[in-house]
């Protein structure tokens, strides 16, 4: 397992500081139409995953994102190849989820953006397809089953989090640091388990870690 710092995916959230009570008590209401946009490119039904803020996402088998994974397991086994045009728009979607994701978790009040990566911080890198195993995409998802077992558990214990970190935005404006701090490194956590198992860029085994 690699270092947490420098493994091929970091996730990170700038801290907001100050908070708005209004967009916070009804955060839940103001995110319908964002998750709308994001349930209609991501798709649903089929293999579950977690995307980079942690949570669980059920894809379709015939969905964007279970074709993206499919054909790049195909593409990496048989040609040892990773069109790069493939992994910008896999990442791109999973940075616009983050945001998304951070937005619901009231890890910011910036209403997520499709472009911009405002508060929200995801980057991974290039693989050298060359460089990976070419046998390992097809049981990277089986290997990580352990991840899966305990990102359940830290997302349940995130989300209860989130909901003492609600009451304690509308009482003093701000998101306890620590309870931030907690969230993020889910998300953190999530992001090297995706990169590893379903975007298939690194080798390397995720470390076990929250930083």
């Amino acid at each position: 397992m690699a270092d947490s710092s420098d493994y091929a995916a970091r996730f990170d959230v700038d801290y907001p500081g100050q908070m708005d009570r209004l967009t916070t008590f009804f955060r839940l209401i103001w995110a319908i139409p964002i998750l709308i946009v994001l349930g209609l490119l991501s798709d649903t039904g089929g293999y579950y995953y977690y995307d980079a803020a942690g949570n669980a996402v059920k894809s379709a088998g015939g969905g964007i994102t279970a074709g993206l994974f499919l054909a790049t397991v195909l593409m990496l086994v048989f040609r040892q190849f990773y069109p790069r045009w493939w992994f910008d728009f896999g990442v791109e979607l999973a940075r616009f989820g983050a945001r998304v994701s951070a937005y619901l978790f009231l890890l910011t009040d910036k209403y997520p953006s499709t472009v911009d990566a405002q508060s929200v911080h995801l980057e991974v890198a290039y693989p050298e397809a060359a460089e990976l195993n070419r046998w390992l995409p097809l049981v990277k998802w089986l290997l990580a089953i352990p991840h899966y077992v305990v990102l359940a558990v830290l997302g349940l214990v995130a989300l209860l989090v989130t909901i003492v970190a609600w009451f304690a935005i509308l009482f003093t404006g701000t998101y306890p640091r620590g309870m931030f701090d907690f969230v993020v490194g889910v998300g953190r956590w999530a992001t090297r388990v995706w990169a590893y198992a379903f975007l298939l860029v690194t080798d390397v085994y995720p470390p076990f870690s929250l930083r």
